[in-house]
């Protein structure tokens, strides 16, 4: 018997048949790259931003033409790191491709082309090169742009959450990036980033090195009547039922949150046999066992966040969205002590990500850890709605 396959993909390649609309977006992304022109795209964090410049890769204006290359530097912390990460995607998506490009990039980046390693029984190369390898990461980043400019195709480079350059601890990273980006004749740019503000203000800021340098995209919910359909399309396809009424509340519940709603509907489609209906309890059990199966993480989260950050990180999972919350009134209705302890914890967790600000609003990054903190708060049960 055939393996029935799960149409809501949360990780890796999500084929065109499970690609949930954002039709007008990647139109939009296509025609900007294809066209010599970068592009900024911002959306909330697991809003789809990474599903979606994949399958713009995909799409045949781009795939049949160009290089992709994909760097998500969230986790970096110098231009070091940013250099070895970029690096390391370029030689890495090259080497199945093309044996004379490959080569071709270790013989351009001169400054550690001594470093590169070959496999005893392939004979192929390895990226053996280690962080330490690299003594001046801006003579690499020149090399690895002159690559780029000569390569025997033209490229397109998504450097995944980019607002992270702008906390590096070298001054002239962003001032640095743009000078050799405006050079690049053979080689397009997609910026993707989460935090709106932070991308915001280093592309329409006419101080900062980006103002105006790219188009700007910002990445909205998939609408609630698109993905409705989207959902119970491919549970009738499985000859499986599940209401409209049932989606359109896991779709209020997470907000349009593109991650969670997948997440929620590929467990609950697992969970679901043919002829069945999925019904809300199901959908509550699956959403219960997708935050139970963090219990360790979120736990190990939490023991590491200081008394001040938490009595914060509570108050907002119990408002869900919080607004004001140095007002006199937050601060009583949830027994913090003051203002400026407020303003201090805040910053501490919008600095760790465990917090997320979008219009004034507040509120907790991960919507499993809101929901995991929401039950380790009292006895009413956060996903009764769903029912």
């Amino acid at each position: 018997m055939a393996r029935e396959v799960n149409p809501f993909v949360v990780t890796g390649k999500i084929e065109p048949e499970y690609f949930c609309d954002r039709v007008s977006e990647s139109a939009r992304i296509v025609k900007s790259v294809t066209n010599g022109n970068n592009i900024v795209l911002i959306s909330p964090r697991r809003m789809g931003k990474t599903g979606l410049i994949r399958f713009c890769y995909d799409m045949s204006e781009i795939k049949n033409e160009y290089y992709t290359f994909f760097v998500d530097i969230l986790h970096t912390s110098s231009l070091k790191e940013f250099t070895y990460v970029l690096g390391k995607e370029i030689f890495e998506t090259l080497q199945p491709l093309s044996r004379k490009m490959t080569v071709s990039f270790m013989q351009a980046l001169k400054s550690i082309s001594g470093k590169f390693g070959f496999d005893a029984l392939t004979g192929l190369p390895t990226f053996s090169i280690e962080l330490g390898d690299i003594e001046r990461p801006e003579f690499m980043l020149e090399e690895i742009f002159g690559y780029l400019e000569k390569a025997n195709k033209p490229c397109v480079v998504a450097i995944d959450e980019f607002q992270q350059v702008a906390k590096y601890p070298e001054k002239n990273v962003e001032a640095l990036l743009r000078g050799h980006i405006q050079k690049s004749s053979n080689c397009n740019f997609i910026y993707a980033g989460s935090e709106r503000h932070m991308m915001q203000e280093m592309f329409l800021s006419s101080a900062r090195p980006f103002y105006r340098s790219a188009d700007l995209l910002e990445l909205e919910a998939i609408s609630k009547e698109i993905y409705v359909q989207f959902v119970t399309g491919h549970f009738r396809g499985a000859k499986k039922k599940i209401s409209e009424e049932n989606v359109a509340k896991v779709y209020d519940f997470f907000k349009g949150h593109t991650f969670y709603m997948q997440k929620t509907f590929n467990e609950a489609f697992a969970d679901t046999s043919v002829n069945e209906e999925c019904s809300g309890e199901k959908i509550k059990a699956a959403i219960s066992v997708l935050v139970d199966s963090y219990d360790t993480i979120f736990r190990e989260i939490l023991s590491n966040v200081p008394e001040k950050q938490k009595e914060l990180l509570y108050a907002i999972a119990i408002d869900g969205e919080a607004s004001s919350i140095t007002s006199s009134a937050f601060i009583r209705r949830h027994r913090l002590s003051s203002a400026s302890s407020v303003q201090s914890a805040v910053k501490k967790l919008l600095e760790k990500d465990l917090v997320t600000k979008s219009h004034k609003v507040y509120s907790i990054s991960d919507r499993f850890f809101a929901l995991w903190l929401a039950t380790q708060m009292g006895p009413d049960d956060p996903l009764q709605s769903l029912v």
